[in-house]
Parts: structure tokens; C-alpha cells; sequence
């Protein structure tokens, strides 16, 4: 029998944000594998786990994968949590749960804390359909590569950066979306100094001229709500004014519902029916 890789969500900042399974889980695996061992060694303590642990990050995760996946095909049940939040979301823990795929490894997710979700849920932005996009790259050409592919993205976008990089952010995202977009910078989530600070990317740039900013980030932007306008002519709006009227919409309604998607106005609409009595 090969074991199970459990991955373990923990805390994003308090110690009371885990689950009772996840404090269950971490206690009887054989070993958690961590980005940093100092630092989930501060929450094994605070809930008195005294199972061992061994580092797996972005510097050793080669030479990890395969001997993690060694242990587990022998029969080893692992728990893999990052630093904070949901593993696997911006940490390299992707490469692990590959290999066990790959070995018929069963791969148990056990929910918890992302600071995305939390960013996103208060962030007063629109939840229905949001993307995720963590950290963006730092070199500058894969950075406005990225950018400018989301310039059209009409999704609520969620972003993480870290403090010395916001400014920088800000200015970046001014020149791809424009000063008037709407975001919600979120700092310190569920820790003591936890801040909302929403308002345009214009009023963000003013806000932290005379700030530094303090505390990890993550930021969420309004998606692109700009009205993409057909070009129609006078003939293409009452053709379309004739296929809508016949779909059993009255004048009112096939007008707005045109005034919508055209360059004209639903009243300009309603009078060329009058016009031409359609």
C-alpha cells in the first residue's frame, strides 16, 4: 500500500484560522514536508504536534520530489503546507502532487485559509467570476506581457505583492488598466493590523505617495466593465430592431436591449422605428 499526500492548509496570519482536521491530519502523518521548517515549526508548537518535518521549497524541490515520492510509495502518509495558506497556490508544491499522479499516489486536499479569497470576498469588487493571477513577474518584458493580456479581462483580478514592489505595481497597473479602475488593496490579512483600503488605481498612487507600505498585500481589480460598441448602421439597427420584434420583444425593449451593445442611444433606436414604422 503507498501512502497518501495530504495537503494541509494552515494559517494565512492568526493560529486560529485551521481547520480540527487539519491539526488532526498534521499529527498522525509520518512527516510535513514545509517551505520553512522554523516557521510551521511556530504552529506545530501552538497546537503541540511533535511530528517531524522536512523543507521542500522552490531551491531543493528537484531533488525533494523524488525522494518524498520514494517515502510515499513506501507506504509514508506526508502532509505538504507552505508558509501560509493553501499550498500548491504560488508555491512549488505543484511539482509534488505531479509525481504522485504520476505514481497513483492518492492526494488528499484539505481545506483552509487563502489569502485571494479573503482578499476577494471583502473586497466589495464583483465574486461571480474572478481570476487568479498571484505574483507578477519580476522582469520588466514578462511583466507587461502579462499585463497587457489582461488588459481586456473582464474577470475580477487577484493579485499578491509584497510591500517594497506596491508602488511599482500601482504605477504598472495605471498604465495598462488606467487611473479610474476600481481595486481593493488588502494588507495584513486576519493579523492585528489587517487594513481594506479601497478606491481607483489614481487614488491608490496618491494614497502611498506619503506611505510606505506595510505588510504583505494582496490586491484585487476590477475587471474591464467598458462597453464594447458594435459599429452599426442605420439599415444594420433596424434589421436587427426586425429580428428582435419577431422574437416577440416589444419596440422598448429590443431598443434597450440594442442600446446596449451599438453606438446608439436607446431613444435614437426607438425614434428610427417610429421613422420607418417598423
Amino acid at each position: 500500500m503507498t501512502g497518501i499526500l495530504y495537503l494541509v492548509a494552515t494559517p494565512i496570519g492568526n493560529l486560529e484560522d485551521i481547520t480540527f482536521r487539519a491539526i488532526r491530519i498534521l499529527q498522525e502523518v509520518d512527516l510535513i514536508a514545509a517551505e520553512d521548517t522554523r516557521h510551521t515549526g511556530k504552529l506545530l508548537q501552538h497546537y503541540q504536534i511533535k511530528t517531524p518535518t522536512i523543507s521542500y521549497h522552490q531551491h531543493n524541490h528537484q531533488t525533494r520530489v523524488t525522494e518524498l515520492s520514494e517515502k510515499l510509495l513506501n507506504g509514508l502518509n506526508i502532509a505538504l503546507v507552505s508558509d501560509a495558506g493553501t499550498p500548491v497556490i504560488s508555491d512549488p508544491g505543484y511539482h509534488l502532487v505531479l509525481s504522485c499522479i504520476e505514481n497513483t499516489i492518492n492526494i488528499i486536499p484539505i481545506p483552509g485559509a487563502m489569502a485571494g479569497i479573503n482578499g476577494l470576498i471583502a473586497s466589495g469588487l464583483p465574486t461571480e467570476r474572478f481570476c487568479f493571477e498571484g505574483f507578477l513577474p519580476t522582469k520588466k518584458k514578462l511583466r507587461d506581457n502579462l499585463l497587457h493580456s489582461l488588459v481586456t479581462e473582464k474577470r475580477t483580478i487577484i493579485f499578491y505583492e509584497a510591500p517594497h514592489r506596491v508602488e511599482k505595481t500601482l504605477t504598472d497597473f495605471a498604465q495598462f488598466f488606467g487611473l479610474n479602475r476600481n481595486l481593493t488593496l488588502a494588507r495584513e490579512l486576519t493579523k492585528l493590523h489587517e487594513e481594506f483600503w479601497r478606491g481607483t488605481i489614481q487614488e491608490a498612487i496618491t494614497f502611498y505617495q506619503n506611505r510606505e507600505p506595510k505588510g504583505e498585500f494582496t490586491i484585487i481589480v476590477e475587471g474591464n466593465n467598458q462597453k464594447e460598441e458594435l459599429e452599426l448602421s442605420e439599415t444594420e439597427i433596424k434589421l436587427e430592431m426586425v429580428k428582435l420584434l419577431n422574437q416577440g420583444m416589444s419596440k422598448s425593449e429590443a431598443s434597450q436591449h440594442l442600446a446596449k451593445y451599438t453606438n446608439f442611444s436607446r431613444r435614437e433606436i426607438y425614434q428610427l422605428t417610429l421613422i420607418d414604422d417598423i
